[in-house]
């Protein structure tokens, strides 16, 4: 029965890797759009939500089977239910980066963003970039250590995050109420994914020790994203 658990597992790992990766493609292809006005690669992440719904749905199915025939305890329990709280969490990734990919092709040719909030959304789309391809490496290599990297470097997002309602709310503000709208709801969405990023990186510390993911690590040197 052991092994066949083990099995079993493993494929849905590899389906839960295949998912990390489809959402950081996503997230990196709806920076691209949103930041490029490229339509295509807003469409490419609206025609490629569906397989990602699709994988969310499969590895909830199989880890409910495991946990009906397998009847896991102990830290193999642990497994099976953060496996199934990760794909929810990468499934709202992918919806959030569909919202950007849509605002993207709503306003194409124009750019969703006003010119000069766009040093700001860069920085963003910089910072999500990095942090999806940390992402895919911790879930890969259930690695604890990148884990706290995404936890502890999210303030820097935040920050960007709140320098967008300065811009807005700035008595020189130029933009008009669809530009202000844009803004606030764009920097929410992307302020968002990095929250989730944190919720799976909680969730693969725990994995991996045990720690209750709702805990802050420890605030060290080096954990900004650069």
């Amino acid at each position: 029965m052991r092994v066949i658990f083990n099995e079993e597992m493993r494929a849905v790992a590899d389906d839960l890797d295949t998912m990390a990766q489809d959402v950081r493609r996503a997230i990196n292809l709806s920076c691209t759009a949103l930041l490029k006005s490229d339509v295509e690669a807003a469409q490419s992440v609206i025609d490629g939500d569906s397989a990602i719904d699709n994988l969310e749905s499969s590895i909830l199915d199989q880890c409910v089977k495991l946990l009906a025939k397998q009847n896991p305890v102990a830290t193999d329990l642990r497994v099976v239910v953060s496996t199934m709280r990760l794909a929810s969490t990468f499934e709202r990734m992918g919806d959030l980066a569909r919202h950007l990919a849509e605002a993207a092709r709503r306003t194409y040719p124009q750019s969703a963003i006003t010119p000069d909030a766009m040093p700001l959304f860069t920085q963003m789309g910089d910072f999500l970039t990095v942090m999806a391809d940390r992402m895919v490496s911790m879930l890969a290599d259930r690695d604890a250590k990148t884990a706290e990297q995404i936890i502890l470097s999210d303030d820097q997002l935040d920050a960007l995050h709140h320098k967008t309602f300065d811009l807005v709310l700035a008595d020189d503000w130029t933009g008009s109420r669809q530009d202000l709208i844009n803004v606030v709801l764009l920097a929410r969405f992307m302020e968002r994914l990095g929250d989730h990023a944190v919720s799976a990186a909680r969730r693969v510390v725990y994995i991996v020790s045990g720690f209750d993911p709702t805990k802050e690590p420890s605030r060290d040197e080096g954990t900004d994203i650069d």
